[in-house]
C-alpha cells in the first residue's frame, strides 16, 4: 500500500513539473500520463478489497471529470474499521453505504447502478425500508422486482425520505400523486439524494430540510453564537437518526462515545476535485484547487451572507438573526485566479473565465420563495424585495464552498411542476418521475383546506415545521466534490452539470453563450 501511494505521489509531483513546463503537446501527453495512473490506482475504490482497513490521505478516485481526494485531518487517512463503517442495525447497512469516499462521501447514481449490477440487487443499500420507491406493493423476490422496486435509487440516487406531517402545521396534505404507491396523506414520501459526509464542518444547517438543526427534533438551530458547538450536537443527533431509520437500529447504537467518534471523522474530512482530464492538477501554476488548501480555508456562520445583508428582514428558521462580518464579496471563489491570463484555448483558462462568471454573471432572481416574497404563516407578504440583482453568489455565498453560510432555505424551483408542464420543473428539467403533492393553507377557525394551495414534489422545510410558506423551501448543497456525486439538486433532476448550468438559464432567463456554459460547466467540475 505504501508503495502504491508513494508511487501516485511521485508521479503527482512530476505531473506538477510537466504542467509547469508544457507546451500544447505536452499537455496531452501529460493527461494521457496522469490518466492511466488515475485508471491504475482510482480503481481501487472503497468498494474493492484493496483499501480493506484504510485509504491513505492523496488516494485519487475517478469521476468522469477527473478525479477527487479526501483528506482525514484526523488519522491521516480514511480508517474503514471506524464506527462510522461498522453495521450498526438490523439490515447490513453502514454509514459508509450511503457515503462512499469513491463518491465524495455521498454516492453517485452509476455507481449505485454498478452495485445493483455487481450484486443482483442485494448490496446493503438495497433495503425496503427507503432505498425502495416504496414499502409496500412491492416484489423484491427476484431480480425484476428489485430492479423495478429500486429504480429511483438505481437512476437518480434517491432514497425515499418518509415524514409525518407535523400535528400543528397550518396546511392540510389535500392529494398526494404518487407513481409508487406510497399515496399516504398523514406520512408523506420523499425523495432526496444523500448529502456528503465531508466538509461539514462548513454547514449553517444539517439535512436538505434543516431537520437535524431545529427543535422539531430535538436538535439546536445553528447560529453564530453557538457554532460549532451546535453543529457538533445537531451531527451527532444526526447519527443516531441515521442507524435507527436507515439502518432500522434498535437505538442503542451508536453509542455516545461512537457518536462522539462518527462526528470527529466528518468534522475532520475535507474532499474535492485534485484533477481535471483537460486541465490536468488543480493545484498547478498557483492555482489552488483540491483539498489540501479547502482544509484551512476560514469559516464561520453569516459570514458572507448577501442575502442578510441585502434584505435584513429576511425569514430566518426560527428568528435567528445573523451576526456576519459586516459586509458581503462576491468574489466567491478564487482557486483558480492564476490561471486568468492563461492562452484562451488552455483549458485551466476555461476553468478560470468560469470561476469569474459564478462571482459576477448578473441574474435577476425573481419569484425565489424566501427572497422575492418573504412570505409570513398565513399567506400575508412581510417583506422581501420582488426583483433581486444577484449572481450565483446570492445563495452560494461561503467564500471557496459554496453552500450559504447561513440557514436559508430557498424554493428556486427545482421540486415545483411548471404550470404549463407538470412533468418539468421551473428549469425545465424532468421531474415526472416524482410524486405531485398538493397543500392547502387551514382555515385558522375551521381547520378545513382553503384555496390557497401549492403543489410540489417536495415539502422542504414545511415538512419539519408545519409552515405553509416553507412549502419547497430546500437548503443549498456544499458545492466541492460535484463531480464525484451526480445527479444535482436535491432530486437528481440534473444529470449532468450541463443540465445544471441550463436549469438556471431557463428559471432566470439567462442569455448564455455555448462558450459561456462550457466555461461554467469547466468551473463547477473542477470544484
Amino acid at each position: 500500500m505504501r508503495t502504491l501511494v508513494q508511487r501516485f505521489r511521485d508521479a503527482r509531483q512530476m505531473v506538477g513539473i510537466w504542467t509547469i513546463k508544457r507546451n500544447r503537446r505536452l499537455a496531452i501527453s501529460t493527461v494521457l500520463v496522469a490518466g492511466a495512473m488515475l485508471l491504475g490506482i482510482g480503481a481501487l475504490n472503497g468498494q474493492f478489497p484493496y483499501f480493506r482497513n484504510f485509504i491513505p490521505n492523496g488516494v485519487p478516485f475517478l469521476n468522469p471529470n477527473g478525479a477527487s481526494e479526501t483528506y482525514s485531518a484526523t488519522s491521516g487517512g480514511i480508517d474503514l474499521t471506524g464506527p462510522f463503517f461498522q453495521s450498526m442495525g438490523t439490515n447490513g447497512r453502514t454509514c459508509g453505504t450511503c457515503h462512499e469516499p469513491n463518491d465524495g462521501m455521498s454516492i453517485s447514481a452509476a455507481d449505485v447502478e454498478q452495485r445493483f449490477f455487481q450484486t443482483r440487487g442485494t448490496d446493503p443499500i438495497f433495503r425496503t425500508v427507503d432505498g425502495s420507491n416504496c414499502d409496500h406493493n412491492i416484489d423484491v423476490s427476484t431480480v425484476e422486482g428489485r430492479e423495478a422496486a429500486y429504480s429511483l435509487l438505481r437512476t437518480r440516487g434517491l432514497i425515499r425520505i418518509f415524514l409525518a406531517v407535523p400535528a400543528t402545521a397550518n396546511y392540510v396534505v389535500t392529494n398526494v400523486n404518487n407513481q409508487y404507491g406510497c399515496n399516504e396523506t398523514d406520512t408523506i414520501s420523499q425523495y432526496r439524494r444523500p448529502l456528503p459526509s465531508t466538509n461539514v464542518r462548513f454547514l449553517s444547517a444539517v439535512m436538505f430540510d434543516g431537520r437535524e438543526s431545529t427543535p422539531a427534533t430535538g436538535t439546536t438551530k445553528i447560529s453564530y453564537a453557538n457554532f460549532p458547538d451546535s453543529l457538533i450536537a445537531d451531527l451527532e443527533h444526526q447519527s443516531v437518526d441515521a442507524v435507527t431509520t436507515h439502518s432500522q437500529g434498535d437505538g442503542t447504537r451508536p453509542t455516545a462515545a461512537e457518536q462522539q467518534e462518527i462526528v470527529n471523522f466528518e468534522m475532520g474530512l475535507t474532499t474535492a476535485q485534485s484533477f481535471d482530464f483537460r486541465a490536468g492538477l488543480l493545484d498547478a501554476r498557483g492555482a489552488t484547487g483540491g483539498p489540501h488548501a479547502l482544509q484551512s480555508q476560514p469559516y464561520f456562520i453569516s459570514m458572507n451572507s448577501s442575502i442578510h445583508y441585502l434584505l435584513p428582514q429576511f425569514e430566518a428558521p426560527g428568528g435567528l438573526v445573523a451576526a456576519g462580518d459586516g459586509g458581503f464579496t462576491p468574489a466567491i471563489f478564487d482557486p483558480y485566479s492564476a490561471w486568468s491570463n492563461l492562452p484562451e484555448r488552455d483549458p485551466r483558462a476555461a476553468i478560470a473565465r468560469g470561476e469569474t462568471l459564478f462571482n459576477s454573471l448578473q441574474i435577476n432572481v425573481t419569484g425565489v420563495a424566501g427572497i422575492n416574497d418573504d412570505v409570513a404563516a398565513g399567506g400575508l407578504v412581510a417583506g422581501g424585495i420582488p426583483t433581486l440583482t444577484g449572481t450565483c453568489g446570492t445563495c452560494h455565498d461561503t467564500p471557496n464552498v459554496g453552500n450559504h453560510s447561513f440557514p436559508t432555505p430557498l424554493d428556486i424551483g427545482t421540486g415545483d411542476p411548471n404550470t404549463s408542464n407538470a412533468s418539468t420543473n421551473l428549469g425545465g428539467l424532468d421531474i415526472s418521475y416524482l410524486p405531485t403533492i398538493t397543500v392547502c393553507l387551514k382555515d385558522p377557525v375551521t381547520g378545513l383546506a382553503t384555496s390557497t394551495c401549492k403543489s410540489t414534489t417536495d415539502l422542504g422545510q414545511a415538512l419539519i415545521d408545519g409552515n405553509f410558506d416553507h412549502v419547497g423551501k430546500i437548503k443549498g448543497p456544499i458545492l466541492r466534490g460535484l463531480s464525484a456525486r451526480a445527479p444535482y439538486f436535491h432530486n437528481g433532476s440534473a444529470k449532468t452539470l450541463l443540465d445544471v448550468v441550463k436549469f438556471y438559464e431557463t428559471r432566470f432567463n439567462l442569455t448564455l453563450t455555448k462558450q459561456q456554459e462550457s466555461d461554467l460547466v469547466a468551473f463547477l467540475g473542477s470544484l
